[in-house]
């Protein structure tokens, strides 16, 4: 019975995937400045399929562009940071090929780049005509997925961003913990939590598929207080400062503890 449900969920995505694509399109070319507002309704209705809960703890940022840093776990945050907000995600170059999903993501106005120092330098000037637009980024700037419950090293190189903002003021960054931290309302344990984070070579259709399988997530974002580059001394310091932030948050919330106020 949970294999032919999962089956139908994967028709049910096929299905919703294909009736937003054309007025997308649409929305591209005639009012390109709601260009956001079906995919971020696209990933709503993949987290309802998906069986997804999202929760939110802090305020997002309003301010237009904002650099969100976002901790990195799986293929899954795609959906549960498009739910909660509109904006351009970064994606490595590999993304761009990958079968209808390279489609899609072209389609949100995804930011592709291959994730070495020197590219992500050369692909600085495309991020920063999104944030000279007014459009916000979602980045994550551990470069790959962790294992979800401890962080990877952030790469400083990704915050020349702030350092390089022509905009009016310095850039907004926002630093945002994302934590899936429930199953079937049970705390995540490390075994379960391998059915959602997807780490090192793992095929992510058997991924997928067994994630599929299992029960229902909640998936925690928690908006920190953003930050400007000013306020450091380096980028390094400001990457180094929004990692502890962050990771404090994962450690809360995977212990169930709100956060300070």
């Amino acid at each position: 019975m949970t294999a032919l449900r999962s089956s139908f969920v994967i028709l049910l995505i096929f299905l919703w995937a294909g009736i937003l694509v054309l007025p997308q399109l649409v929305v591209l070319g005639v009012i390109p400045s709601k260009r956001y507002s079906l995919p971020q309704l696209f990933h709503k209705g993949l987290c309802r399929l998906l069986r997804v809960r999202v929760e939110i703890q802090g305020t997002i940022s309003d301010i237009h562009p904002t650099l969100f840093v976002i901790n990195h776990i799986s293929w899954l945050d795609i959906p549960v940071v498009g739910k909660a907000m509109k904006g351009s995600f970064v994606a490595k170059q590999e993304v761009k090929g990958y079968p209808l999903i390279g489609w899609l993501a072209k389609l949100q106005q995804t930011i592709f780049i291959a994730r070495t120092r020197p590219s992500v330098r050369n692909h600085k000037d495309g991020m920063q005509e999104h944030l000279e637009q007014g459009d916000s980024i979602f980045l994550f700037p551990e470069g790959t997925s962790s294992n979800g419950l401890v962080l990877q090293d952030f790469k400083s190189a990704y915050f020349a961003l702030a350092e390089g903002y022509d905009g009016h003021g310095p850039l907004n960054v926002q630093p945002v913990t994302l934590a899936y931290s429930k199953m079937d309302n049970l705390l995540m344990s490390r075994g379960i939590m391998k059915l959602v984070a997807w780490v090192g070579d793992e095929e992510l259709l058997g991924h997928v598929w067994n994630f599929l399988n299992a029960g229902r997530v909640t998936a925690e974002l928690r908006f920190h207080e953003p930050v400007t580059i000013d306020q450091y001394d380096s980028r390094k310091d400001m990457a180094a400062d929004c990692q502890r932030k962050i990771a404090r948050g994962l450690s809360r919330a995977l212990t169930a503890r709100p956060e300070p106020t």
